[in-house]
């Protein structure tokens, strides 16, 4: 369970991405985020796994209050989160392997990790997630030698090596061709059911949403303006979001 309590994030220069935002995610969730680009959807998920530090506010995951871990306790934390990025984020140079490999760096020490020591069980479990996502040919192949819609499922890949208890997807087909959308929301819901890993993904086609969320959170200029089960989101309510009408709940 995770419990975030009036989450604000302000940016330099006073720009309020986030504003006063509480809600509680179950265990085994998966959560479709909504909103209109700029609506707090992005920082959002990363005030979740902290890459950006929050104004105020909690996050509490079992009984810790995330928003204010420092130094090793917060490497331990962010570990447990897989976090896929629009753009990949991966290390195009290296092979398949080697980049989901990467998702086992938070397990070992500064200097195994460079040095690429990385155990039997880590190298077992990369391949078997390479498996898992379609690339086993691939994985002694360069990542900039792949497809845009290959690099994205190395991005998952790398993320569920991680074993995390939490998977944060930003927006994760938008620089794909909208046929793949299917097989990247189909991996990460696949993952979702079998693990019961709790997974947030920023989407921005609401048929998508609709088709394999349970939840549905919608943003606004930094306010939380909907949060309920899918068969809530009326056409009305979905106008409304969009046009940033809803007031906040």
């Amino acid at each position: 369970m995770i419990e975030v309590k009036n989450l604000s994030k302000t940016f330099p220069g006073g720009v309020q991405a986030l504003d006063n935002v509480s809600l509680s995610i179950p265990d085994g969730d998966f959560i479709a985020v909504i909103g209109l680009s700029g609506a707090g959807k992005s920082t959002f998920l990363r005030c979740l796994n902290r890459l950006f530090d929050p104004s105020a506010g909690q996050i509490i995951v079992e009984g810790v209050d995330v928003a204010s871990l420092r130094g090793r306790a917060l490497q331990r934390y962010r570990r447990t989160v897989g976090f896929i990025f629009q753009q990949f984020n991966l290390v195009t140079r290296l092979r398949v392997i080697d980049n989901v490999l990467s998702g086992r760096l938070g397990y070992h020490s500064t200097w195994r990790g460079l040095l690429g020591l990385y155990t039997e069980k880590d190298i077992e479990l990369a391949q078997a997630y390479i498996r898992n996502v379609g690339l086993s040919d691939k994985e002694l192949a360069r990542v900039d030698s792949l497809s845009g819609g290959q690099q994205q499922r190395v991005a998952i890949a790398r993320a569920m090596t991680q074993e995390p208890q939490l998977i944060l997807a930003d927006e994760p087909m938008a620089s794909l061709d909208p046929r793949l959308s299917d097989v990247i929301l189909g991996l990460l819901k696949e993952y979702n059911e079998e693990k019961g890993v709790t997974v947030l993904v920023n989407i921005h086609v609401l048929e998508l949403a609709r088709r394999y969320a349970k939840r549905i959170l919608a943003f606004n200029n930094g306010r939380l303006v909907f949060d309920g089960p899918v068969e809530a989101l009326s056409d009305k309510l979905e106008h409304e979001i969009y046009a940033g009408s809803l007031e906040t709940l």
